[in-house]
């Protein structure tokens, strides 16, 4: 059983991604390095908790490591200001000092909160990241960025805060709903689109496979992944140049999200790849990419049972106007300007700060006008 290791090189701040199966079991020996006193406090939430709490104690028990643990309820509305406090206050409660580890046990909205709470919590305690979903494990779970979403937006709130390790499972992904599957595949994509031309084409011939239960392919996909991933950080932590580039598609995705409330209307994931359909649409129509380069990503998406426009998205939405307003709540907003992550082709992703306002109001009309 092979275990692959992705060192993310920050110096003081370096961590390993380990990505395998079977690591649940070994958690308590992975983690234990890391451990002054041998006890760790665990946020989770209900779902997770009812599939892997108890593997996971029993890993860490196997190596005399005492855990309490705190189940939120799940969903994206967790990560929020009631999230965080009852998060902080718990671990107050259990009394964890600035040498212990908090572990956070889940997907991307665990992992935010998680690590979050950590960097706040006595000005910062460490944290161990193990991600129960695709989406968590090539994405949130590496690269440090914590925080929670407010009324004015997605994760407008938080702090780079890097994880002392991440465990990776890739038995867990055996436990996700399909939508949840294809939803993580939405930032798996991502990751060939923006860089990896030969990733892309990779994953056209197996990602079908892989969505079926193949463990290798699923591994090898995570494994590229968080490698492109830790890549990136290592030459840009706090997203000041290439950073940015793995915010493909996410410009078009936050403001959706903020559109249909942050629920289960549209998972992130499903966003991410609607988002990225748009942003090689939108990089057509502005003459940067071969016309017929929105309609293979498409193709993609299709061969794989996702989402791919807005007219796949149920539920009222709001004008153009009203996309590009919440468009202009995002992080990435500089100077007044929005930042799109636009592309040249499969693989050459850039950052773009001028794209015209009425082509990109052409793109999302159009695609709003298709909903019938």
């Amino acid at each position: 059983m092979t275990i692959d290791r992705v060192h993310v090189p920050l110096g003081a701040r370096a961590y390993d991604v380990v990505i395998g199966q079977g690591l649940m079991a070994q958690a308590g020996q992975l983690i234990a390095p890391f451990l002054h006193r041998k006890q760790v406090s665990v946020l989770t939430e209900t779902r997770v908790a009812a599939s892997h709490l108890e593997g996971m104690k029993a890993g860490l028990a196997n190596a005399g490591i005492a855990s309490t643990a705190l189940a939120l309820e799940p969903g994206e509305a967790t990560k929020d200001w009631d999230g965080l406090r009852q998060s902080v206050e718990w671990l107050l409660d259990e009394k964890v000092e600035r040498r212990d580890v908090v572990v956070a046990l889940g997907g991307g909205v665990i992992g935010d909160l998680g690590g979050f709470a950590s960097a706040v919590l006595r000005r910062g305690v460490r944290f161990v990241q193990i991600p129960t979903s695709l989406l968590a494990q090539v994405d949130s779970s590496v690269g440090g960025k914590t925080g929670i979403n407010t009324r004015h937006g997605k994760n407008l709130v938080g702090a780079f805060h890097q994880p002392a390790l991440v465990l990776a499972d890739i038995d867990v992904l055996d436990t996700l709903p399909a939508r949840d599957f294809l939803a993580g595949y939405g930032e798996v994509v991502k990751y060939g689109l923006l860089g990896d031309s030969a990733f892309f084409e990779w994953l056209e011939r197996n990602a079908p496979a892989m969505a079926k239960g193949d463990k290798t392919l699923r591994q090898y996909a995570v494994h590229r992944s968080v490698q492109m991933k830790a890549d990136i950080v290592a030459r840009d932590e706090t997203e000041q140049g290439d950073r940015a580039l793995l915010n493909l598609g996410h410009t078009f995705c936050h403001a959706l999200e903020a559109a249909t409330g942050y629920s289960a209307r549209l998972l992130h994931g499903e966003g991410v790849a609607i988002g990225c359909a748009l942003a090689f649409e939108l990089s057509a129509r502005m003459g940067l990419c071969a016309q017929e380069t929105p309609g293979r990503v498409r193709a993609h998406l299709r061969q794989m049972g996702m989402a791919t426009d807005l007219a796949d998205i149920p539920g009222d939405l709001p004008p153009a106007e009203g996309l590009v307003a919440l468009m202009a709540q995002d992080k990435k907003v500089q100077d007044g300007r929005l930042r799109f992550i636009l592309a040249r082709d499969i693989g050459a992703a850039f950052v773009c700060d001028d794209v015209p306002a009425d082509i990109l109001h052409s793109v999302l009309a159009d695609g709003l006008a298709a909903r019938g």
